[in-house]
């Protein structure tokens, strides 16, 4: 066996560096998010709702029938999650239906759907199966596709995208067992010899890595200085996943998505040609940060199906199951259960349609969009599911084959659950995305006063730095005094006669954008270099910011579904409900912003980790035993017997 690979040691610095040298560090679009929390409401950038040109619309629509027919004909569901694995037959329908390539240009032989039809047909997919359409989300929205498409060069476009169009499944490899939401800690290597480069190293949480073709794998190579193009650092490269020295050593098992192809994959001395490197050394975490810019957007996409399902499921069980004389959903403690996953479902499907024409239009920079999409969706359609599991009770919490043997019908609401639980941790947990939805969030200030709190600044540049943040400051600071949405009349037009009125909620949103906008500011007067360490304030303020973008949106839809004469009045009734049941979330998270129990927290947790509390934990066993927490990476050719690959 090898010797393990120097695991690299990084400061918290050092790791903060890393992750912002990748990022995207110009805004060269507007960007109606970033505008919302520097208290700036720009409706102009998302009314009118954009709309798919006709010609789009038309290959989207005729797609998602034929898609409609093989979910409903071809997927078991069921079977799936009683296997844990998605049958043969059903890849293989998928990819004579061309759904491997909908994302992909007709002229590689995809489907070239926009942005909002691919998410629809997954919403549709997930419907039908969340593993399978967790397999083609995978493959198109962070495997090998993607980053081809954005980064590739037109020989490696030419060469892999008929194949992942058609016939081979891909995955993305970045996380590895000691490297989560760190990438400056990643150790798998990638070392050039002559017109190849040689990987190393081992990658966990590989979804589809168990059966995939093709693999995008993040690797670190190592700088040599032997010549202009070696720069070194994190970098990606396109693999064939049948290259020898690649092991599939364990098919990991999940509480939800049963069927999911998610394994561990090592790498031992495996030959990568050079021209199989997508982009530049060094430029590997800058593309895969790139690539869930839009990538993310599959996510909540699932999470509409979701809500959707759990909608019709809540409502019909509601109207049949009875208690005290009437229908369960006449008891208030019930409705208000149901109108909570009929209003955010109307709203979470508005942030979607909204954020993916955007997309598509590519017009505006979505980046904050889309991560405030991720985020809000995966938060809310898990609260969904949980509430539909609490209106069916004892039959929520029971297994739909369990349902079936008594004779009743079999409704997944508890696997529902388990599924949906995954959403707030993949592609980005909830606190990841707190912090990179902060960041660019307040952008703008570290732009113009960030070396006033750097502490390695220069006396020098901190005066310059002094200088500008004063320009930007007394330009800025005064706005956040006063806005349209302290006149009555503005918006009028969300207030057609009839409808309810949605204008006052819009009012709402620019007033709280502003005083959004100043709680920012005051923080980083406050606490200036420490703001960093101040998550839970940072979790309040993107918060705060999702709910006034799905605000925003689910307004926004309602006038267009009003507009064309396509269930208005009952849109503009979802859209009230949930901007009302935002405004109250949307006070509590401003209160907390300085009535908060952080700094108790941060003393408990202090104590916790030092054993204070030890003494707490008597009195239980602990099942897990013995063991390590993380397994190790050390490379070399596996002698397991567990190699699950499966070339379909």
């Amino acid at each position: 066996m090898t010797a393990p690979l120097d695991k690299p040691r990084v400061t918290e610095r050092e790791a903060r560096q890393v992750a912002e040298a990748a990022r995207e560090q110009d805004w060269r679009k507007p960007s109606f998010a970033k505008e919302l929390f520097l208290g700036r409401f720009r409706l102009d950038l998302i009314h009118p709702h954009p709309l798919p040109d006709g010609e789009d619309a038309r290959r989207g629509e005729a797609f998602l029938a034929k898609l409609r027919t093989f979910c409903e004909t071809r997927i078991d569901g069921a079977l799936i999650e009683r296997e844990a694995r998605i049958p043969d037959e059903t890849v293989n329908g998928l990819k004579e239906l061309g759904a491997l390539g909908m994302k992909i240009d007709i002229k590689y032989g995809g489907l070239g759907l926009t942005q909002v039809y691919y998410n629809r047909a997954l919403s549709l997919v997930g419907s039908a199966s969340p593993a399978v359409g967790a397999l083609l989300s995978a493959h198109q929205s962070i495997g090998v596709p993607q980053p081809l498409k954005q980064f590739g060069t037109q020989e490696q476009k030419d060469t892999f995208l008929p194949r992942l169009a058609r016939t081979d499944i891909s995955a993305f490899l970045l996380t590895e067992p000691d490297v989560g939401s760190d990438p400056a800690r990643l150790a798998t290597s990638a070392v050039r010899d002559g017109d190849d480069y040689v990987l190393d190293g081992v990658k966990l949480w590989t979804t589809n890595g168990v059966v995939a073709d093709l693999l995008v794998v993040m690797a670190r190579v190592p700088k040599t200085g032997d010549s202009k193009d070696s720069k070194g650092g994190i970098t990606a490269f396109i693999v064939e996943a049948d290259s020898p020295g690649i092991t599939v050593e364990n098919r990991n098992a999940f509480m939800g998505l049963r069927g999911l192809e998610n394994g561990v994959t090592r790498f031992h001395q495996v030959r990568v040609p050079a021209a199989n490197r997508i982009g530049p050394e060094g430029a590997g975490l800058k593309i895969a940060l790139t690539t869930l810019n839009t990538g993310r957007l599959s996510l909540p996409a699932m999470c509409v199906g979701a809500g959707k399902w759990c909608l019709k499921t809540a409502r019909e069980w509601s109207a049949e199951r009875e208690q005290w004389g009437r229908p369960v959903a006449r008891h208030e403690a019930v409705g208000a259960k149901i109108s909570f996953i009929a209003a955010t479902t109307f709203a979470l499907e508005a942030v979607v349609d909204l954020s993916s024409q955007m997309a598509d239009e590519d017009r505006n920079d979505i980046r904050i969009e889309a991560a405030l999409a991720k985020l809000y969706g995966s938060e809310m359609g898990w609260l969904i599911a949980d509430e539909l599991v609490q209106i069916r009770g004892g039959r929520g919490f029971e297994t739909a084959d369990s349902l079936a043997a008594r004779g009743e019908r079999p409704v997944p609401a508890e696997q529902m659950l388990r599924d949906m639980r995954i959403n707030r941790i993949f592609e980005g947990s909830t606190e990841i995305m707190h912090l990179l939805i902060a960041r660019e969030a307040v952008d703008a200030h570290l732009s113009v006063a960030g070396a006033l709190i750097d502490p390695d600044t220069t006396l020098q540049d901190k005066a310059k730095a002094g200088a500008q943040a004063s320009a930007f400051y007394a330009r800025w600071l005064p706005k956040l005094v006063a806005g349209p949405g302290q006149l009555p009349g503005s918006y009028a037009a969300f207030h057609p006669a009839g409808h309810p009125d949605l204008s006052v909620h819009l009012r709402h949103v620019e007033r709280s954008s502003r005083k959004l906008a100043r709680s920012t500011f005051y923080a980083m007067s406050r606490w200036q270099g420490k703001m960093e360490t101040k998550q839970g304030f940072l979790g309040r303020i993107v918060d705060i910011g999702a709910e006034l973008f799905a605000m925003s949106a689910a307004c926004v839809r309602a006038e267009l579904l009003r507009s064309t004469d396509d269930h208005g009045r009952e849109a503009y009734q979802l859209a009230d409900a949930f901007c009302r049941q935002a405004r109250l979330r949307v006070d509590e998270l401003f209160g907390r912003l300085w009535a908060n129990t952080d700094d108790l927290d941060h003393k408990v947790v202090s104590g916790v980790l030092a054993g204070t509390y030890t003494w707490l934990e008597q009195g239980i066993v602990d099942p897990s035993g013995e063991g390590p927490w993380i397994a190790d990476a050390t490379p070399g050719p596996s002698t397991a017997d567990n190699v699950h690959r499966r070339i379909r």
